[in-house]
């Protein structure tokens, strides 16, 4: 596997991928929620100064992504508060390449890259409904820091903030 920073030129394809992975969440959640979520996972948000878009290739094709926004940075268009460290975002993994790693060496990365500049820890934010991601990070010791979490679409499914403390 090849973790990589993204080219300008392949974004088209990785929003595209994002969408194409969160779209089995699509029947668990209300419809409102679903486009919600897909216009966020759409976005240029992607693209704001200094966010780090990362992905995975494994036989020479992208099977995984994930953007790293740096701290004090506006990463969720105004719900959040600005965090103090920076912010796993937009992690997606084609389900072909589920099961091999993927998200955990994406996830991997942007903690080395977040360690390397310093700072003391890492979030991100998820839904109870992405089950198997919070499994993911609750193994990798993120823990809940429920004062940052939100609620995208007034629907009662509240966007959990996690965070991990890096030595």
């Amino acid at each position: 596997m090849i973790i990589r920073d993204a080219r300008d030129e392949e974004l088209p394809y990785i929003r595209e991928q994002r969408v194409n992975s969160y779209e089995e969440h699509a029947q668990k959640i209300p419809e409102n929620h679903w486009l919600a979520l897909k216009q966020a996972i759409s976005s240029e948000a992607d693209i704001q100064q200094d966010v780090e878009r990362i992905i995975a290739e494994l036989d020479g094709k992208i099977v995984g992504s994930v953007a790293l926004f740096p701290a004090k940075t506006d990463a969720y268009e105004g719900l959040v508060d600005e965090l103090d460290y920076p912010e796993i975002r937009l992690l997606a993994v084609m389900p072909q390449a589920r099961g091999k790693g993927v998200a955990g060496a994406l996830i991997s990365e942007c903690i080395r890259r977040t360690k390397v500049k310093g700072y003391q820890a890492i979030g991100l934010h998820t839904a109870d409904f992405m089950e198997s991601a919070m499994r993911l990070y609750e193994r990798l010791g993120f823990e809940r820091l429920p004062r940052f979490d939100f609620e995208p679409a007034n629907d009662g499914i509240i966007v959990k903030a996690y965070r991990l403390s890096i030595k």
